[in-house]
């Protein structure tokens, strides 16, 4: 990786409020790379989850203008203010990860991304028997990641999780195989799979994980997702009930994580990347309380990147010509980078995000290119934790 191209003592760099049109200067996949230490990488939880550092970015003034603040994660109540309103995404994460072999043998990983309806996949050519001449249950789909030696072929036969679980593959959609599963999925999943942990944690889910890897909020109900909406994991009941008590309101909106949001970005240039998709919801009564707490002179705070996209989404889908913030629900494949225009959220609380992902240049977009590089510059600097169980960035949006 090379250097994230700022100087950390370079107060004279141009700030992404000089331009007038981002996106024509950070196009270049290479402006979201950078060099971080390895002992950065928080591949474990901090016994606490508020125990976390919070580094806090204020809008740019000036063009000199460098402050960051430097605080604890406990200490966010004290940053908002009563009235204010704090939006989750309230999904769970599968234990979506199996291992298992092929009919032949072959030992094989499989991540499941999304459970599907065969009636979803009609534009999809199938294969609805087995190598057998066996019709297959059409009952129980999953779009799929497969790790083999040897790419699966139509009707071939998978045995998972110890013979617990069986599937057979009956197509491709993109990348992803189509596997029809002999038996209810989610139940197995639980009893058997594993949780999908970061591949960067370099290692395998455990006991702490379970529980560590999962919001304090999350709707059972809504057991879906294959990575966690790691901002909200630095939530613990006693931040929640400070919020409370200073007036802070708190909303949800329904974002399933993919496993697409650990995915570099693989083009040279930004407008040539496809971003993946992944199913959102935006209920009316969030949407009631986001155009109210606009409506009182407060701000909206999304609590990650994936409750943004859902609420960027939302605006562009449903505020058309002045109107309100209304309800929505679908797939969004929404990609935020420099020269986005933001049209509901005023803050974002998120985490520090690697590098060349679409993850990075959202944050770019929000607070600004040049404050996000020395903002991560400075948290090198003070040795804050990365990724997805590390420490938390406060960003104010940049001005539009």
């Amino acid at each position: 990786m090379t250097d994230f191209h700022i100087d950390s003592a370079d107060t004279d760099a141009p700030t992404d409020t000089d331009k007038n049109n981002d996106v024509l200067d950070y196009l270049s996949v290479e402006d979201y790379d950078y060099e971080l230490p390895d002992s950065l990488i928080a591949r474990y939880p901090l016994a606490q989850r508020s125990a976390s550092k919070l580094l806090y970015l204020p809008a740019r003034t000036q063009i000199n203008d460098t402050r960051v603040e430097d605080r604890l994660f406990s200490e966010l109540p004290h940053l908002l203010e009563a009235g204010d309103l704090i939006v989750f995404n309230d999904t769970k994460v599968m234990k979506a990860r199996l291992f298992g072999q092929k009919d032949t043998g072959g030992k094989l990983e499989v991540l499941i991304e999304r459970l599907v309806d065969i009636s979803d996949l009609d534009e999809v050519p199938l294969h609805l028997k087995d190598t057998n001449d066996e019709a297959v249950n059409q009952e129980h789909i999953a779009l799929c990641h497969v790790k083999a030696s040897k790419a699966l072929k139509l009707g071939q036969r998978l045995q998972l999780a110890d013979g617990h679980m069986s599937a057979t593959m009956i197509g491709r959609q993109d990348n992803l195989f189509i596997l029809a599963f002999d038996a209810p999925i989610l139940p197995h999943l639980e009893l058997y799979g594993e949780l999908p942990i970061p591949p960067y944690f370099e290692r395998h889910a455990d006991d702490t994980d379970n529980t560590r890897y999962q919001t304090v909020f999350h709707d059972p109900a809504k057991l879906a997702s294959v990575a966690a909406p790691t901002a909200s994991l630095h939530f613990d009941e006693s931040v929640l009930s400070k919020l409370d008590e200073k007036g802070i309101n708190t909303a949800f909106v329904t974002l399933h994580v993919g496993a697409g949001t650990f995915a570099p970005v693989k083009t040279d240039n930004l407008l040539n990347h496809t971003m993946h998709s992944e199913y959102a919801h935006l209920p009316q009564t969030t949407a009631n309380l986001i155009n109210q707490t606009h409506a009182n002179g407060k701000k909206v705070i999304a609590i990650g990147t994936t409750v943004t996209r859902v609420l960027e989404t939302a605006y562009q889908q449903t505020a058309i010509d002045g109107q309100a913030l209304s309800s929505w629900s679908g797939d969004t494949d929404i990609f935020i980078y420099p020269g986005f225009k933001f049209g509901v959220i005023d803050r974002l609380l998120t985490n520090f995000h690697l590098p060349k992902s679409t993850l990075l240049m959202l944050v770019s977009a929000f607070a600004g290119k040049a404050s996000i590089e020395h903002a991560y510059q400075h948290a090198i600097e003070k040795q804050y934790r990365f990724f997805s169980y590390g420490d938390a960035m406060l960003l104010d949006k940049k001005a539009q």
